[in-house]
Formats: structure tokens, C-alpha cells, sequence
């Protein structure tokens, strides 16, 4: 007998008694484990920007009418010329200057020209620090941002869940979910560290947070 006949084996024995007729959604699953560790009285945003600067990320905090002189002064202070844009990105977050938007369809090779991408976000975590693309409007998709080596991402304050529980809650598990956590980063065997090896080198995130207190 294979491994694998023993397997299948053992999970049929187990489904024995189960209905023929009977779906999971039928059975309800308990899920009474913590819903988010984000201690009280702990603000959401502030933490998901302290986790994400922790991660070596660029943290930028406006409000809506900062964002596109927000978005204007990252792009100005990396060079950044030629860009990537995905469909559905809103037209008036888009800054003046000399700069060109490249739209898809793009090529790997195109992309990998680009001196970056600016994208949107579906939400943000903050125990994590993690961002969550699902190739919706103004996100584009995977290669989109992960081939340039460098990436600006909008996020609003009010797309950033406490904890992965609630986040889970919100996204759609039928689209294709990326999740970023920092820049794209891996360690060999001795610990020395790698930045931009699976996606861009460069991460700036910025906030938008109408409720905050700007200088």
C-alpha cells in the first residue's frame, strides 16, 4: 500500500459515519479563539505604521487632500520617472510632474524597466504590519507589483483591521490574495540578510488618515 492509499485510507474511516448528503457549510465551526491580541486602548493605525517602519518599509501619514502631494514628494525623493499603474487607480490621487503612468498590458521585461509601481491596498493588519492586495481596482495584479523594485502603496485607516482574524473576515477568499509584509527579503544560512529577491526592494507605504493631526 502507498502513502498515499494509506492516507485517503484513514480519512475515509474518519468520514464513515458522516451523512452522504451532508456539506461542510452544514456544521457549524467553533471559533471561539481570540479575535485579535491588539492590546486596549491601542490605536489600530499607529501600530500598523510602527510594524510597518519595523520591517524596513517607508511609512508616509496624510490626510485625503495630503495624499497627492504625499504621493508626489515619495516618487520625487526615490526619481522614480516611469511607473507602473493599474486599472482602476483614482485619476485625481495622481500627481503633477514629469513622470509617465505605464498601463497594462505590460510585459515582465516591461515591468522589470519600470522604476516602480503605485498601487492601492484592499486593507492593512496591524499586529502584523501587513498589507493585502487582491487585484481589485487601483491594485492591479500579482506581477504588477511585485517585478518592479520599487512599490508605493495606498492604504486609508479605515481598510486597516486589528488582527489576521478580522482581516481573514473582510477578504473575499475567491481573489487572489497577496500579502506584504515589508520589503521583499530572505536570509541564507548565515543570516545575511537579502532585500528584493521576491518582490520590490523598496516599500513605502503611505497612510491616509483623515482623523489624524498633521504637522
Amino acid at each position: 500500500m502507498s502513502a498515499r492509499d494509506a492516507i485517503l485510507g484513514r480519512i475515509r474511516t474518519a468520514l464513515a459515519d458522516v451523512p452522504s448528503q451532508e456539506q461542510p457549510q452544514d456544521v457549524p465551526v467553533p471559533r471561539e479563539y481570540r479575535r485579535s491580541h491588539l492590546d486596549p486602548g491601542r490605536d489600530a493605525v499607529d501600530l500598523f505604521a510602527e510594524r510597518v517602519a519595523d520591517y524596513r518599509a517607508t511609512v508616509t501619514r496624510t490626510d485625503a487632500a495630503g495624499l497627492p502631494g504625499a504621493i508626489a514628494a515619495a516618487l520625487t525623493g526615490r526619481g522614480a520617472r516611469h511607473l507602473a499603474l493599474p486599472d482602476g487607480f483614482p485619476a485625481d490621487l495622481l500627481p503633477d510632474g514629469d513622470r509617465t503612468w505605464h498601463r497594462e498590458p505590460l510585459t515582465v521585461a516591461e515591468l522589470d524597466r519600470l522604476d516602480g509601481a503605485v498601487t492601492l491596498a484592499a486593507l492593512g493588519i496591524a499586529v502584523t504590519g501587513t498589507l493585502v492586495l487582491d487585484a481589485g481596482p487601483g491594485q492591479g495584479r500579482r506581477a504588477l507589483s511585485l517585478v518592479p523594485d520599487y512599490h508605493l502603496c495606498v492604504v486609508r485607516a479605515e481598510q486597516i483591521a486589528e488582527d489576521v482574524p478580522e482581516a481573514l473576515g473582510r477578504l473575499d477568499p475567491a481573489r487572489p490574495l497577496t500579502f506584504v509584509s515589508g520589503p521583499s527579503a530572505t536570509s541564507d544560512i548565515e543570516l545575511d540578510r537579502v532585500e528584493g529577491v521576491h518582490g520590490p526592494r523598496t516599500l513605502h507605504v503611505v497612510i491616509v488618515d483623515p482623523a489624524r493631526e498633521l504637522p
